[in-house]
């Protein structure tokens, strides 16, 4: 039976969060995650049998991260009669985001996707990543009557995830908040009823 230390767990997946931004999938291995989480050799293993258990472990924490920051996200946020404005300005705030201050956790999480396409195995959790998120989102948008109907929620998810790969991956230095801002009111604009559907 693995080990059930909640906080070393963290403490592994969060290491191999950073490593996978760093290095990409082929510098992930135990002892790397073991070094950078500065814990005694041997520990990753004894947590994740294989390095597809840890890639496992990785795409689970990057999962909860997530959606932690999309529940807060929308706790924070109040009603406004602008619904447009108020979409486009939570777009731009959380690509934002992603493109700065989190942009290592979303490199790791293109690493996981590509690894994804070679390991069948992980694209369940990936997947459930996606639908988890797209039944938040369009509860998001329900409670906070924002102008983007339901079924329009997936079209949005996909403009959102090509604008992020995009900035994520950009030069950090050529992020800005008024171009950020552009392309989120481009993004809620093709999401609205009227544009085609993807």
């Amino acid at each position: 039976m693995p080990p059930t230390n909640p906080g070393r767990r963290r403490a592994l997946t969060d290491a191999a969060i950073e490593l996978l931004a760093g290095s990409g999938a082929h510098g992930l291995t135990h002892r790397a995650v073991e070094q950078a989480a500065g814990l005694p050799q041997g520990t990753a293993s004894n947590y994740f049998r294989t390095r597809e258990a840890l890639l496992l472990a990785v795409a689970e924490r990057v999962s909860e991260l997530h959606l932690a920051d999309m529940a807060e996200a929308t706790r924070l946020t109040e009603v406004s009669a602008d619904g447009i404005g108020q979409t486009v300005d939570l777009l731009a705030e959380s690509l934002f985001g992603a493109a700065t201050v989190l942009r290592t956790r979303y490199l790791a999480i293109f690493e996981l996707q590509l690894e994804a396409v070679r390991r069948p195995a992980m694209a369940p959790a990936l997947a459930g990543m996606r639908a988890t998120a797209l039944r938040l989102t369009a509860g998001h948008h329900a409670d906070l009557a924002l102008p983007i109907p339901r079924d329009r929620v997936a079209t949005l998810i996909t403009l959102y995830a090509g604008a992020l790969f995009t900035l994520v991956t950009a030069p950090p230095e050529s992020i800005t908040r008024e171009g950020v801002h552009e392309v989120a009111q481009a993004i809620v604009q093709g999401s609205l009823p009227g544009t085609p559907a993807t």
